[in-house]
């Protein structure tokens, strides 16, 4: 960084003005695709999914918490772990600030691990979230979203993650999901992004892409795991 090309501020001001305009372009090009991830036909939701929550057993349909749209976190907590994964708490930190805003827009939160309940709820307690958070460990959910997978299919070959069959080596994995509920109560999968598709949501992201190191992710890992930490252990 020492070494970094200096020039004088009109000479600064004028590669700025370039650079604007591409940042301009980047933004039309990316609420173009917004409009067309809103375009794409939705799948109706024919299995009822029951979760285990803080209030008992609650279906999909009650996640949705009064609102016809719902985010789904699909936060990467395996029923080994003690504690969930490190990149999703990363994500997770971000959720309740937003949330207070997104349920004014008829958007609710939800996150959902295979973790059983005790579990999730001891290390929500820790990290002092507030969002709503549930286990699917007693059902379908998470493998048939893509973000589970049992140990058989995993040995015996590629399995189908982020839309492409690939090989994976865990049982869990992270994303986002997106559904929607009508006024007669049904309830539709819109949406659902895997791997890096869930930058966007990272503000502290786009705060470092604003500054001179950027993500300064250049260790082993060469992405968050780097140098992210559950926020109770920097």
């Amino acid at each position: 960084m020492s070494n970094h090309k200096v020039v004088s501020r009109d000479e600064w001001l004028a590669l700025r003005q370039e650079l604007l305009e591409k940042e301009k372009e980047l933004t039309r090009q990316r609420d173009k695709l917004n409009e067309q991830r809103r375009e794409l036909p939705w799948v109706k939701v024919e299995k009822n999914y029951v979760f285990d929550s803080d209030k008992g057993q609650v279906s999909l349909s009650d996640l949705f918490d009064g609102r016809s749209q719902l985010v789904v976190q699909h936060f990467m907590f395996n029923p080994d772990w003690e504690q969930g994964c490190v990149g999703c708490s990363f994500l997770a930190d971000h959720k309740d600030a937003a949330r207070v805003h997104l349920n004014q827009h008829d958007v609710s939160t939800v996150a959902i691990s295979r973790a059983p309940l005790s579990k999730i709820e001891a290390f929500k307690k820790r990290m002092n979230w507030q969002f709503p958070w549930v286990s699917s460990g007693s059902s379908d959910f998470n493998y048939d979203y893509g973000v589970s997978f049992n140990k058989q299919d995993l040995a015996n070959g590629p399995v189908f993650y982020n839309y492409q069959m690939q090989k994976y080596d865990q049982e869990d994995t992270a994303g986002t999901s997106v559904f929607y509920k009508n006024e007669a109560g049904e309830i539709f999968h819109t949406y659902s992004t895997y791997a890096r598709g869930d930058e966007s949501l990272l503000g502290a992201y786009n705060y470092l892409d604003l500054t001179p190191k950027g993500r300064n992710e250049h260790g082993a890992h060469k992405n968050l795991m780097d140098w992210v930490k559950h926020h109770d252990k920097y």
